[in-house]
């Protein structure tokens, strides 16, 4: 019996080894368009699938990002400015792939612009902070994939979403946590509506890498700031001690983020070229061995778990 288990099991993954290492022809000729180039992993994902011939739409945010990332790379990369948060320059930037890919449609949308925000308890926050956060990592992403879409059904080709473990497992406030859970919302819904077109959708979900998103000396300013302009009620419930435990909470994150960005672009890459892409990557180790296991545990351990490993208000002491 356990014989047959175990056979069964190696087959499967045997098969399953296959199928993923089969990679679409013609990836020369193919486009790809993907936000966030000025750095982290939209800027190595761009340079990576540059080295490998496709020819690659990078968007960047400012001029200068843009022009660093065409020094790196080759004649075939182009590069566009591009605010996700304004739909004027999403439709500039869709009028711009389009007269490249013609009729030959996009074969890759990768949606990989966003910001971390002020990553503090909700209560510290106002309605702003998390718009702020919202009209980047998901309303943004939504603007970008709606405009791009009829590119990418021409070609019938891949729309690659950048969600989170956080998308899995919300661990602190703001808007972040919140805008990955709607990313993978978006992404299963676009999933199933795109699947008769032969478009396929795929998430990446990373851990936690060293990337702007992860910045401690970005998130400790921002806590910093966000705690100034709450109310003195609100500092007397949490705590000055609770301030700095929670600064060097964002400390450790930092630490124990992944510096090996190509664990996620190799993600990216494989959801871009395989004839069978994964529905979702969980890429990084605590992705895989912590994040994704906890997602499944019932609430009420999850709930303990972030509590005891949280810092604690004053009130809660």
């Amino acid at each position: 019996m356990w014989l047959y288990l175990v056979a069964f099991v190696g087959l499967y993954h045997l098969l399953r080894w296959y199928r993923e290492r089969q990679v679409v022809s013609h990836l020369e000729d193919k486009y790809v368009f993907i936000t966030g180039c000025d750095s982290g992993f939209g800027n190595l994902l761009a340079r990576q699938l540059d080295r490998r011939g496709m020819r690659v739409l990078a968007a960047c945010l400012t001029e200068t990002g843009a022009e660093q990332l065409r020094s790196k790379t080759s004649d075939r990369l182009e590069t566009v400015v591009l605010d996700v948060t304004k739909t004027e320059s999403i439709v500039a930037a869709t009028q711009w792939v389009k007269e490249r890919v013609g009729n030959r449609g996009l074969w890759g949308l990768v949606n990989n612009a966003g910001i971390a925000g002020s990553s503090t308890p909700s209560e510290w926050l106002n309605k702003q902070d998390f718009v702020k956060v919202l009209d980047v990592n998901l309303l943004g992403l939504i603007d970008v994939t709606l405009n791009m879409l009829p590119l990418v059904r021409k070609a019938r080709g891949r729309v690659v979403n950048v969600a989170s473990v956080m998308g899995r497992v919300s661990t602190f406030g703001g808007g972040y946590c919140i805008s990955k859970y709607g990313v993978e919302a978006f992404s299963d819904s676009l999933r199933r509506e795109l699947s008769c077109f032969g478009v396929k959708v795929a998430i990446i979900e990373p851990g936690a890498f060293k990337t702007g998103v992860t910045n401690s000396e970005r998130l400790s300013l921002n806590a910093r700031m966000t705690w100034d302009q709450t109310s003195s009620e609100v500092k007397e419930a949490y705590g000055e001690k609770f301030l700095i435990s929670y600064l060097k909470w964002l400390n450790i994150l930092e630490h124990i983020s992944q510096e090996d960005l190509s664990v996620v672009t190799d993600c990216m890459e494989h959801a871009l070229t395989a004839c069978h892409p994964r529905t979702r990557y969980s890429a990084g180790w605590d992705a895989k061995l912590f994040y994704l296991p906890m997602s499944y545990l019932p609430t009420s351990l999850v709930d303990a778990v972030v509590y005891w490993t949280a810092p604690k208000p004053a009130r809660a002491l």
